[in-house]
């Protein structure tokens, strides 16, 4: 087994048992998390900042006659874990019954292999080395008279469960990110980015190319006027759209409350379309369990366009009886069941393939600023950046400035013509989703505004 961030198996399994032992009148949850993580900072394509960060939280839930109450802590010593258990009991006794609770989640081993996600080259890297990796990224810009900025950052993390019921599971990963901007300091800008479990996996050298190349082809970019194009998606906009998808309509909560696009077993995109979660594929960035302890099960979202289900926690598991797919949130919270490991089926075309036969059309390498329109019918508005061209008789011609899009994403996915047949691993910025996806070529795709000369980064 893993061993936890300076906790050992033995250490956490007393943590925890001891935390439960002290809610004697109610049935209590602990979840233990513990991060290290670790960040080597450039911009102007200069290494200006070396971070690092290591904390360890409990957060315990006592559920009694309906009422739920919750409070964590980092103070892990006896002192601190009677006070957070204290503060979880006068929440309880404040709080308002709620038939729709989460209930705590069954005993379930996890038979996950205990040593998938977690890379012991990641967890040892150092400064030194994030520092040569962040070099050759600048060299690259350095080479093309570019401006480079980004990140590549290190982190380890543990996800520790017990309950009152049974629930013992735990497991610990690895994740690597490298991610940089470069500019040309004219309007042209490129963007490229790496990451998985293991350190080693990332060519920074390459990265750094990719995003010097996006450049150095992006600068005096002309307008383009709005409206619907043939457009060819790049991985990293192909994997914003699915991170949209699951904050939209991939949850159970979602789908209950009437508000997601996922009208289950009718066919909602193409028939070449196939999107899945699976928190226990190597070739993601994989988890074993979900906060309440339950163990990740893979779910095929969408097969060959039709809606076929979506993922669960206990509380939605519970009220639709049936079982939780090991997606849970810590509860209570307000977003229900999440998919986080996003996978979509590749398909058989080259990128540069796909440009043939587009008389005139967009080449997109990523998509920023993304907020959603209409939940239930799926539409996304955002910006196009970092690589944004015009395709003329086949070819990429020339840049274009950035493009607005306002768009209903199972419409545009059921147009779409052709699908790359290698895929990328795409980390979110923010969310923590993460999608494993091939680019698209779609018939059209809705532009709905641009950005003016005075207004380009």
């Amino acid at each position: 087994m893993v061993e936890p961030l300076g906790w050992d198996s033995a250490a956490l399994e007393s943590l925890l048992s001891h935390t439960l032992s002290l809610a004697t009148d109610a049935q209590a949850e602990a979840i233990f998390t513990e991060r290290s993580a670790a960040l080597t900072r450039f911009a102007n394509s200069r290494i200006h900042q070396n971070v690092a960060e290591r904390d360890a939280t409990l957060r315990i839930r006592l559920v009694r006659d309906m009422r739920t109450g919750v409070a964590s802590t980092n103070r892990l010593d006896d002192e601190g874990l009677r006070e957070v258990v204290e503060r979880a009991s006068a929440t309880l006794a404040l709080a308002t019954p709620n038939p729709n609770g989460a209930p705590l989640a069954a005993p379930s081993p996890s038979t996950a292999d205990p040593g998938l996600g977690f890379v012991a080259a990641t967890a040892r890297a150092d400064p030194e080395l994030r520092a040569v990796g962040a070099r050759a990224v600048i060299a690259a810009g350095d080479a093309g008279h570019l401006e480079a900025s980004g990140a590549f950052s290190t982190e380890t993390a543990t996800l520790a469960v017990a309950n009152s019921r049974g629930m013992r599971n735990t497991h610990s990963v690895t994740q690597a990110k490298l991610l940089t901007v470069m500019m040309d300091g004219d309007g042209g800008s490129g963007y490229a980015q790496a990451t998985g479990p293991d350190i080693r996996a990332i060519d920074p050298a390459a990265v750094g190319e990719e995003a010097a190349d996006k450049a150095s082809r992006s600068h005096d970019a002309v307008d383009l006027e709005p409206g619907e194009y043939p457009v060819i998606l790049e991985e990293y906009a192909v994997a914003t759209i699915l991170e949209y998808l699951s904050w939209m309509g991939f949850s159970a909560l979602a789908v209950e409350e009437g508000r997601s696009f996922m009208d289950l077993g009718q066919q909602i995109m193409g028939p070449n379309v196939s999107i899945w979660d699976d928190g226990l594929d190597p070739l993601g960035l994989p988890t074993a369990i979900d906060y309440e302890g339950v163990p990740k099960q893979r779910v095929d979202l969408i097969s060959d366009g039709v809606a076929r289900a979506v993922v669960h926690d206990t509380a939605t598991a519970a009220r639709a009886g049936v079982a939780s797919t090991g997606h849970g949130l810590p509860a209570p919270n307000a977003f229900g069941p999440m998919a986080w490991n996003l996978f979509m089926s590749p398909g058989s075309s080259a990128k540069e393939v796909m440009l043939s036969g587009i008389e005139r059309g967009v080449w997109v390498t990523r998509l920023h600023y993304v907020n959603i329109v209409h939940a239930k019918r799926g539409i996304l508005t955002g910006m196009t950046k970092d690589g944004t061209f015009l395709i003329e008789d086949g070819r990429i011609s020339r840049p274009i400035r950035n493009l607005r899009f306002t768009q209903s994403i199972p419409e545009a996915f059921s147009t779409i013509e052709a699908i790359g047949s290698e895929t990328r691993l795409v980390a979110a910025e923010y969310s923590g989703i993460n999608a494993r996806v091939p680019a698209l070529r779609l018939a059209k795709f809705a532009f709905t505004g641009a950005t003016g000369a005075e207004a380009q980064d």
